[in-house]
């Protein structure tokens, strides 16, 4: 029972970190992921070591993949909650509502406005690029001054000057 219960924590310690060593590696930040494939290696070859030495048991090995999958989950919400890195909304919209890009603008997000022609009419389409942690909160914004709004949200992987650096760059003198 001992060996089950040491199974199912190695696990749920194991999966997390093997998704923020990735995380890390996608985003560029090297001895943080590193640091996060040492310990994943520790875990994984002790783990292993516990459920193929002397007799496997079924239920060990049960216990090892439904670990495995409460880790999943675990990484999936550690990783939501750290949001590391930026995101860019697409807004598209029925009609200029000059009413949401001001009180985005006046809560310190970046907007460009760009205006084009869909099937019916003049469309208008809404650049946001904003830190991956903010993204709800502008996306209630959003959803609060026009209900309708089409919103797309993908992460940039590089980008350079505009306004969120310039913000950033003030905000640390």
């Amino acid at each position: 029972m001992a060996n089950i219960l040491l199974i199912f924590l190695l696990q749920i310690i194991l999966v997390p970190t093997l998704s923020l060593r990735i995380i890390f590696v996608v985003k560029n930040m090297s001895v943080f992921a590193a640091i996060f494939g040492f310990i994943e290696a520790l875990i994984y070859v002790f783990g292993l070591s516990i459920v193929l030495s002397g007799e496997q048991s079924i239920p060990e090995m049960l216990v090892y993949a439904l670990g495995f999958a409460a880790g999943i989950f675990l990484g999936n919400y550690i990783e939501n909650k750290l949001a590391i890195g930026y995101t860019t909304l697409t807004v598209n919209l029925m009609n200029n509502n000059t009413e949401l890009v001001w009180t985005l603008r006046n809560n310190g997000y970046g907007v460009t406005v760009f205006e084009g022609m869909g099937k019916d009419g003049a469309r208008y389409q809404l650049q946001i690029l904003t830190k991956r942690n903010l993204e709800e909160k502008v996306t209630r914004i959003i959803e609060e001054y026009d209900p309708n709004a089409f919103i797309i949200s993908y992460e940039p992987r590089k980008f350079k000057g505009g306004y969120l650096l310039k913000a950033m760059k003030k905000r640390k003198s």
